[in-house]
């Protein structure tokens, strides 16, 4: 049974192709994970994520604002989170908010901001 977990929320409305959306949610994971690093009780959750397993999830929004809403609400919970902004080399204009990272933390704690989001 998994008790850690890292939620990867991506913005449906830009229209980002199957690999844009990858690579996406690659740069979040990575943050997400530098980020875990260096923080007291982060440092705990990665350690206990990392022997589970790494328990990913990845949910949809339709809008900036969404993506926006949620991060404040992660902090609000003291939850490790990261927005990721494109550089606009590809797909978007540079600066779009993509996604956004939260995690690894304990699945209860997430899912206070996560749950009824629908998944990918």
């Amino acid at each position: 049974m998994f008790k850690y977990k890292q939620v990867l929320i991506i913005r449906k409305d830009l229209g980002m192709t199957c690999g844009k959306i990858s690579a996406q949610v690659a740069h979040a994971a990575v943050a997400l994970y530098d980020r875990a690093k260096k923080k007291g009780k982060f440092k705990k959750w990665l350690k206990k994520w990392l022997d589970e397993g790494q328990k990913k999830v990845v949910v949809k929004v339709n809008s900036e604002q969404e993506l926006r809403d949620l991060y404040q609400r992660a902090l609000k919970f003291d939850l490790p989170a990261t927005l990721i902004q494109d550089r606009g080399l590809t797909e978007i204009p540079p600066g779009t908010y993509t996604t956004l990272g939260i995690g690894p933390a304990p699945e209860a704690e997430i899912d206070k901001v996560t749950k009824h989001l629908p998944l990918l």
